[in-house]
């Protein structure tokens, strides 16, 4: 698997890069994602399929607002009727340097409160690695940083909660919670800036 880390931020790239420099199978570059070939791109969207801002408006005027469509077609027939954070849905481009897209939310509709104390990075790029080893077509990927544009979470946390996903589903370092405060300690180490439920 070709993991590439697509940065337009200096300091996304300066935190990715702190976590995933040992990484062989892991890219960093700066750049525009959209203009890189890969089997499958990231767009980290919403739980309704609605790409018409940011970096999914690009990537619906490059594969066709069809994509749009059928992305909404699927959730609307899934049992849930939304895409999940920590899901995801891949879609066929029809382009041939790009051929997949997978849909996966980093929030359920776009907002800036609440996400910067989330561990939504963590369930979503989770949730991309498991499709694209699942995928046996998709050997490489494109990937954006996850809710650090309008979710404002702080690189450094993003990165950290990217890198963490990684690890678990790249590296197999599946984690063992023996206890519940054993759940509670990794939920502080995605997020510090997090709450957790005390008495």
């Amino acid at each position: 698997m070709n993991i590439k880390l697509v940065y337009i931020e200096d300091n996304l790239g300066k935190e990715w890069k702190a976590y995933f420099s040992d990484c062989k199978d892991v890219e960093i570059i700066k750049g525009d994602i959209t203009l890189l070939k890969s089997d499958a791109i990231v767009s980290p969207a919403n739980s309704f399929g609605f790409m018409d801002g940011s970096l999914d408006y690009v990537l619906s005027e490059r594969f066709g607002w069809n994509i749009q469509e059928n992305l909404q077609e699927q959730i609307y027939n899934s049992d849930e009727g939304e895409l999940l954070v920590g899901q995801t849905i891949t879609l066929e481009t029809g382009d041939a340097e790009v051929p997949y897209l997978i849909s996966a939310p980093t929030m359920r509709v776009p907002m800036n409160f609440n996400i910067a104390t989330s561990v939504n990075p963590y369930l979503a790029m989770k949730a991309i690695l498991i499709a694209c080893k699942k995928h046996p077509q998709i050997d490489s990927v494109s990937i954006p940083g996850l809710c650090t544009g309008c979710g404002r979470m702080p690189h450094h946390i993003a990165a950290k909660q990217m890198f963490l996903a990684y690890e678990e589903i790249i590296l197999e370092k599946k984690r063992v919670y023996k206890e519940f405060g054993d759940a509670q300690r990794f939920q502080y180490e995605l997020n510090e800036n997090g709450l957790i439920w005390h008495h």
